[in-house]
């Protein structure tokens, strides 16, 4: 067994020569996006971010969390669950106050589904909220543009292969902007680190963990005892790690290709075992030493990333470097439908794209958020409807605030009432505790109607104080919300965007609408009941919920009388 000397630096140059026959060189997209001057990624992910350091309240006081103070010590402890300890573990930076974090990313061969919207909302999540406490942090996620399956995709379009991956990868982009997910510190594509992937398969079969058959290079999965040690399975229940078929030519099935001799038509890259490109598992496992080193804090993906991906990357980067390590492994559950994992190889998937055009962004990612990230978590139009509802009372409450507080003097010091203090301080608790505690969103999300009720409450009936109360409850509900990565541009917007798409999904126009509640009214005055009720009803069959009030009647989407009752019978 050769002895494992190699380990890479972080990556503090990223430019790169051309290889012959290779795809074209895309370029990386860093957190500014736009600056292709900047040479050092490490550095300008340890120093760019400006997380806040800011207590959600502070005794009485309550400091905006602008985001421009320096980073400091992290303000509470967090405790994430650890695949390869299969625990919870208190998070301890290998530097202090520094993070360095990598996700796997998409192959870009066709538009996402709900499967990876939940991967990159959940890491999002944590980043914001690493950031929030204190932390520095590197987030780096890749993109997979060389891949059997684009390949495959490629052909069956007619598209080249580098145009297919360039597509895909900028329609992901924009999905993420619209989930408002932040732009990771750095994401790579893998045919801009054809020098790295290379040379950490040199250190590989250098070190004699890899052999040579033909043009390919195989990693030698007998040579590693602690294989299996994160999936928990035995070598010899495994099946090969690889998206295709067992190659007879291994030594062992679970062997897994480091790299693949080019084939006619494909792309490929020049290499010491003659022209190829790399498997799957190398290409993470390159890129993450690339840019945070072999010893970094956090790697994670979705479950069905644990094996053989994950494993595999393990013994890839433990073969190439002794001093590698990942102290923790964070693996998101899969999105079902009907019990069964969703994901195109199964065609029960549903796209990003395909929900969005029914449902608002937010809506998604509060549906998305509203179940622990390592449950599992159906998909269903009640789930949906029941998220687009609540999106909708939250940012109407929150308008509302707007509204009364634009007409009042913003410095404005009356004291806050101890109630009011009481609520406050109890959500902001429950916020901490729940979010250091493995990030358990849908208990925050169920912290928040107390001070959303508090605040109709104020707004609506009581008299004293109200002012100063509304201010400070919006207020750390809007610093929640944007932890979450829940907060809008504009209230009154989304209010909009939320109310045009529950029309289309009643397929009604807001002036057929306006027309059945004049319909209605005049019922009323006619005291004809049943007509009016018959109106509410058939409205509330398609989502639409009409509202009285002394000012007249408007409406609100809500959740279809027909999914109600079957929301009722599922409980």
């Amino acid at each position: 067994m050769g002895t494992l000397l190699k380990c890479y630096k972080p990556l503090f140059s990223i430019r790169f020569s051309s290889f012959p026959n290779s795809l074209r060189s895309v370029q990386l997209r860093t957190h500014s996006f736009n600056n292709p001057k900047r040479r050092n990624p490490i550095r300008r992910c340890f120093s760019s971010l400006s997380p806040s350091s800011q207590p959600l309240i502070n005794g009485t006081t309550l400091d905006k969390m602008d985001g421009n103070q320096q980073p400091g010590s992290p303000s509470s402890e967090l405790w994430l669950h650890n695949t390869m300890s299969k625990k919870k573990e208190l998070f301890m930076p290998k530097v202090e106050g520094k993070v360095g974090m990598y996700v796997c990313g998409v192959t870009a061969y066709d538009l996402s589904h709900i499967g990876h919207a939940r991967v990159y909302v959940t890491f999002d999540v944590l980043y914001r909220y690493l950031k929030h406490l204190g932390y520095e942090v590197c987030y780096v996620r890749n993109f997979t543009d060389v891949d059997d399956k684009i390949i495959a995709r490629a052909k069956e379009l007619a598209e080249d292969p580098i145009s297919l991956s360039r597509r895909y990868c900028d329609e992901f982009i924009q999905d993420m902007v619209h989930l408002q997910c932040l732009p990771p510190s750095v994401e790579p594509r893998v045919s801009d680190h054809m020098p790295h992937i290379i040379d950490m398969i040199k250190q590989i079969v250098d070190n004699g963990y890899a052999y040579r058959v033909e043009g390919d290079v195989f990693f030698s999965v007998e040579n590693f005892p602690e294989y299996g040690q994160l999936s928990g399975r035995k070598l010899e229940d495994n099946r090969a790690g690889e998206r295709v078929a067992v190659d007879s030519r291994k030594r062992n099935p679970a062997d897994f290709a480091l790299w693949k001799s080019a084939k006619e038509g494909e792309p490929f890259w020049e290499s010491p075992w003659g022209p190829g490109r790399p498997g799957w598992h190398i290409e993470c496992s390159a890129m993450s030493a690339a840019y945070l080193g072999y010893s970094f804090d956090i790697h994670g993906g979705g479950m069905d990333l644990v094996f053989p991906h994950h494993e595999n990357e393990i013994a890839q980067s433990c073969a190439a470097c002794k001093q590698s390590n990942v102290s923790y492994w964070i693996h998101n559950g899969f999105v079902t439908v009907d019990s069964e994992k969703m994901s195109k190889s199964l065609g029960n998937f549903f796209t990003i794209r395909e929900v969005m055009d029914l449902y608002h962004p937010l809506a998604l990612r509060l549906f998305l958020m509203g179940t622990h990230y390592r449950s599992p978590i159906n998909y269903s139009d009640v789930l949906l409807e029941s998220a687009s509802e609540r999106i909708f009372y939250i940012y109407q409450t929150l308008h509302d605030c707007e509204n009364v507080l634009s007409q009042h003097d913003k410095g404005l010091q009356e004291s806050i009432p101890p109630e009011t203090l009481n609520v406050i301080n109890k959500f902001h608790n429950d916020f901490s505790t729940s979010m250091s505690d493995d990030l358990h969103t849908p208990v925050v999300l169920a912290a928040l109607s107390d001070p959303l009720k508090t605040i109709n409450d104020l707004l609506h009936t009581r008299k004293a104080m109200r002012i100063e109360s509304v201010a400070a409850l919006e207020k750390i509900i809007r610093n929640v919300l944007s932890v979450l990565g829940l907060m809008p541009t504009s209230y009154s917007e989304a209010l909009q965007q939320l109310r045009e798409m529950a029309l289309k999904r009643a397929k009604l126009t807001e002036d057929k609408i306006l027309q059945k509640i004049e319909e209605r009214s005049e019922a009323r005055k006619n005291k004809d009941y049943e007509k009016s009720d018959a109106i509410r009803k058939d409205l509330a069959f398609v989502g639409i919920a009409l509202m009285d009030s002394p000012d007249g009647t408007s409406w609100r989407p809500a959740i279809p009388l027909p999914l109600q009752e079957q929301q009722v019978a599922a409980t």
